[in-house]
């Protein structure tokens, strides 16, 4: 007779596959797992609009539960789970984009750089980060923050391995440049 493991030592293909036969249980277990990290990506992305965050947060899992039955046993779990967050914020910043488009009077407010203390390190990271050109933010944020690898990133964003290679040492050296004139002190 097996034993089937515990819940919280299973893997999240496991429970994604126990969650697309019915498993309630299994579906918690994954959104416990990844709500709060997802959570903080989305705010990452959206300018730490906390609220913005949690709704969007939210929304991926209502499309994964909505999709469960969709899953394919062996179809890596976090790659499909950022796939579609990474979709919702595409589309949350080109709508953003669009609108401010049609608000000349709100282009030039966003225009308006935001002033940093020189003197933390931190502040200043943080500052390079915000600067990074979206394609490029959105790569920066999956790899070096939710440590996607880049074969994981190409499939969530249907661009080749070469292309997130390029722009992940792109965004890393605009965040040098920036970071240049801490040098030293």
């Amino acid at each position: 007779m097996l034993i089937p493991l515990r819940l919280s030592a299973q893997t999240d293909e496991q429970l994604m596959q126990r969650a697309s036969r019915g498993s309630e249980r299994a579906f918690e277990e994954l959104y416990n797992r990844h709500a709060r990290r997802l959570q903080g990506f989305f705010a990452r992305r959206l300018g730490q609009d906390s609220d913005l965050a949690a709704d969007f947060m939210h929304d991926v899992f209502l499309r994964l539960y909505a999709a469960r039955e969709n899953y394919h046993e062996g179809r890596p779990f976090r790659p499909w789970l950022y796939t579609i967050a990474y979709n919702l914020c595409k589309n949350h910043l080109r709508n953003q984009l669009a609108t401010l488009a049609e608000e000349p009077d709100v282009v030039a407010d966003a225009d308006i750089e935001l002033q940093i203390d020189a003197s933390l390190l931190h502040d200043a990271l943080r500052d390079a980060l915000g600067r990074l050109p979206e394609p490029y933010a959105m790569i920066f944020s999956l790899h070096y923050e939710e440590e996607l690898t880049v074969p994981q990133i190409a499939q969530i964003t249907s661009l080749p391995e070469g292309t997130v290679k390029s722009r992940l040492h792109k965004a890393m050296n605009i965040v040098k440049q920036h970071l240049k004139k801490y040098e030293n002190r």
